[in-house]
């Protein structure tokens, strides 16, 4: 018997939802493209901007605020350390973006990091560092936090009313909005942030200058913030190369740079440079294989070995130093050509009540003196109503003390508990919140000394109400409580600069370019783009140079390691160098292959190098259809050390030669039709810039073009004049010919 087929039951479609859908399916829906920035990108960027990537005046994204606050009230101010794994899941209770970007935020804010110059967070355990890409820190179940003692200064009075408190993503908690910070932390710990269509990046200064500067400030406003506020102060110390106008110009402005280099020492016993401390914006690692990447460019020859000896004592890169090498010198190319020497943006953007503003340091030291002064000026109003408040309570007691007895009656002859209060407010004429705190006194304190302690009470209440109410109405008692506040925290907190400050002008002395080596050499360029640079010794004792196979040397120049080369390449570009960025080789080798040491780009071969020291002299570009031009060598000449240069000649036109001549001299065009032309490079006019297309010197029939050009030496073909003209263009003159066979030799 067949089994039975199973029936398969449709599932009941609603008649009209079905209708609905298919009415809507497939339609199109017109919109303004700037309507949909509007609605969709505009609330997604000011969420960022607001929300996320930029700080406020406290010093803080919220990030760190929510944070910060979860630790504080876990009670982490005391005590010891937790688990970050647990304050991490707390704080998930503020903020939402998930585990990993908390434990990110904990970890630099953390002493562990070294990533500020006053951590908020105390850790144990692995928390990475900062300088360092590959040293990661630990997971947060294996690494303890607690909040750092400066903390403290960031929550003071914070439960006084000192700033605005809002709900959190779900309505379940309160958070504050900015912290009621006593000191100017925007300016003491360094942050950064990329926003959308902005940006953020303000870096540290050390806190006593900041709370001196503060201070003079709030003195005398015209202050030159300069004078005060020395320089930037980097947790990882190093130099700070110090320009005033550019400094003045960065706290004026808000925006511009400054150069910072890492520290070293040298073990002359060990032969090696220790490097101590690196520029904030770079990492060891950075430096490292940028070292290792000059080193097989051969630009660097004096390392031997470089590696990362880091260790609990603190950063370290030791370099090995090949026997007899001028560690000086050496350091001096490292600060050119690597990280260890680096500038660092500022932009000071700031959110000032939900705007972003970029300020120069005097208006962010404006902006929050206003912040604190309105934190201060809130806290004393709150102990002033709850001073008020008490005094109100006292006042009332006062008056029942003055007749205990008849409270007592009162209090006595009332039938019910609920009519104590009203039979005391009617006896004694007092409000009901003063009936109520005289109703709650104990029988053990009506005697006379806690009557008199409760009248001094009220006399010492009356005075501190009368103080605070002189606070809140003059802004000089405000200022001054601040400036009171700096004083301590800069005395509890502050540190010697770590940063050392040295003039911009004696570094530029200090590191001009060393005394090249001026030491004669021979060297030779070949039609595949090969180099070799012999010294004479070691080519007196050469044999027949090695080349390629199918190769040729096509220069050979007398020159000395102080010079300089260009090599022009088939892409109308020119790749400069120095001779000495090339070691010294010998006739057995193929040499250095030019495309690769410079880093040509793809399909790109040099085709001529030229020697240099002073850049005289002149470029001659002769080209297939006759034209020539000539330019300047000086053009090529330039004030920062480029080493690539685009549109070095004419691309209009097909290059037939290169060929450079310090002083005018004549030249002999050879064409496809025989004739030759014999001219002088003085009747070319020169022009400076680089690409043009020259002048027509030798005149080419249909199908021909130039042949050959070379420099002509007087003599060498007999009755030269036949080939000379004064105007310019001019077809040339044939040789005469006594044979076809000695024609074909002559061409």
């Amino acid at each position: 018997m067949a089994p039975r087929k199973k029936k398969t039951e449709t599932p009941a479609v609603n008649p009209a939802a079905q209708n609905a859908y298919i009415a809507g399916a497939g339609t199109v829906v017109e919109s303004r493209v700037t309507d949909t920035l509007k609605s969709n990108f505009m609330p997604y960027a000011m969420s960022v901007i607001i929300s996320r990537a930029i700080p406020e005046i406290d010093g803080f994204k919220p990030s760190h605020r929510k944070l910060l606050y979860t630790m504080y009230n876990m009670g982490l101010l005391s005590g010891g350390t937790v688990k970050s794994a647990n304050i991490v899941g707390r704080t998930m209770q503020l903020n939402p973006h998930g585990d990993a970007a908390i434990y990110e935020t904990m970890v630099r804010l953390s002493e562990g990091n070294e990533a500020l110059l006053h951590p908020y967070v105390r850790s144990k355990g692995s928390f990475g560092k900062a300088y360092s890409r590959d040293m990661q820190c630990a997971a947060s179940r294996y690494t303890e936090a607690k909040l750092a003692p400066i903390s403290a200064e960031l929550f003071e009075d914070i439960d006084k009313d000192t700033v605005d408190f809002v709900d959190n993503y779900d309505a379940t908690v309160k958070e504050p909005v900015l912290f009621p910070v006593r000191f100017p932390s925007i300016l003491v710990n360094a942050n950064m942030g990329i926003a959308a269509g902005m940006a953020s990046r303000i870096c540290s200064f050390n806190l006593k200058e900041v709370c001196d500067t503060t201070i003079a400030y709030i003195k005398d406003n015209d202050i030159n913030v300069a004078d005060t506020l020395i320089a930037p102060d980097f947790p990882g110390g190093g130099e700070l190369l110090y320009d005033r106008n550019d400094m003045e110009n960065i706290y004026k402005t808000g925006r511009g740079s400054f150069k910072v280099r890492g520290t070293y020492t040298y073990d002359k016993s060990n032969n090696c440079i220790d490097i101590n401390s690196i520029p904030p914006t770079t990492t060891t690692e950075a430096i490292i294989e940028a070292v290792i990447d000059l080193v097989k460019q051969k630009k660097i020859t004096e390392v031997n070995d470089i590696r990362d000896e880091t260790d609990l004592k603190g950063l370290k890169i030791t370099i090995d130093l090949k026997r007899g090498t001028d560690y000086e010198k050496l350091m001096k190319k490292l600060y050119k050509m690597t990280p260890l020497q680096d500038s660092f943006a500022c932009n000071f953007n700031i959110l000032i009540a939900s705007s972003p503003r970029v300020m120069g340091v005097k208006e962010i030291i404006e902006e929050w003196v206003a912040f604190r002064s309105e934190c201060v000026r809130r806290r004393v109003y709150f102990t002033l109503s709850k001073a008020e408040e008490k005094l109100h309570r006292l006042k009332g007691m006062e008056k029942i003390l003055l007749d205990i007895d008849k409270a007592i009656k009162i209090v006595r002859d009332t039938e019910q508990e609920k009519e104590v209060v009203p039979n005391l407010m009617i006896g004694f004429g007092i409000d009901e919140i003063q009936a109520e705190y005289v109703a709650e006194i104990k029988l053990r304190h009506l005697n006379r000394e806690y009557i008199v302690k409760r009248l001094e009470e009220v006399e010492n209440l009356e005075k501190q109400i009368a103080e605070m109410q002189e606070i809140l109405s003059s802004k000089s008692r405000i200022k001054r409580i601040i400036i009171n506040e700096l004083g301590d925290i800069s005395k509890k907190y502050g540190v010697e600069r770590k940063t050392a400050v040295i003039s911009a002008e004696e570094n530029d002395i200090a590191t001009e370019p060393e005394v090249l080596d001026d030491s004669p050499v021979t060297l030779f360029f070949t039609k595949d783009g090969y180099f070799k640079k012999i010294t004479p010794q070691s080519l007196r004792m050469s044999g027949e140079q090695k080349l390629k196979e199918n190769d040729k040397i096509t220069q050979i120049l007398e020159s000395t390691n102080a010079h300089e080369l260009l090599f022009f390449t088939n892409a109308c570009q020119v790749y400069k160098s120095r001779v000495t960025d090339f070691s010294d080789g010998k006739a057995s080798v193929l040499g250095d292959y030019v495309p690769g040491v410079l880093g040509f780009d793809e399909n790109e071969s040099a085709i001529y190098m030229v020697d240099t020291i002073d850049y005289s002299g002149f470029m001659l570009f002769v080209f297939d259809n006759g034209r020539i031009a000539k330019v300047p060598l000086s053009s090529y000449m330039t004030k920062t050390n480029r080493k690539k240069l685009i549109k070095a000649y004419s691309a209009k036109f097909k290059l037939h030669t290169l060929l450079y001549f310090k002083e005018n001299c004549d030249i002999l065009i050879k064409s496809s039709n025989k004739r030759m032309l014999i001219v002088n490079t003085a009747s070319i006019p020169e022009k400076a810039t680089k690409e043009n297309g020259g002048i027509a010197v030798m005149t080419q029939r249909k199908g021909h073009r130039v042949y050959s050009v070379e420099i002509y030496k007087s003599g060498k073909l007999e009755n030269e004049h036949r080939y000379r003209t004064k105007n310019l263009p001019a077809a040339g003159s044939m040789k005469p010919q006594t044979s076809a066979k000695q024609a074909t030799l002559d061409i």
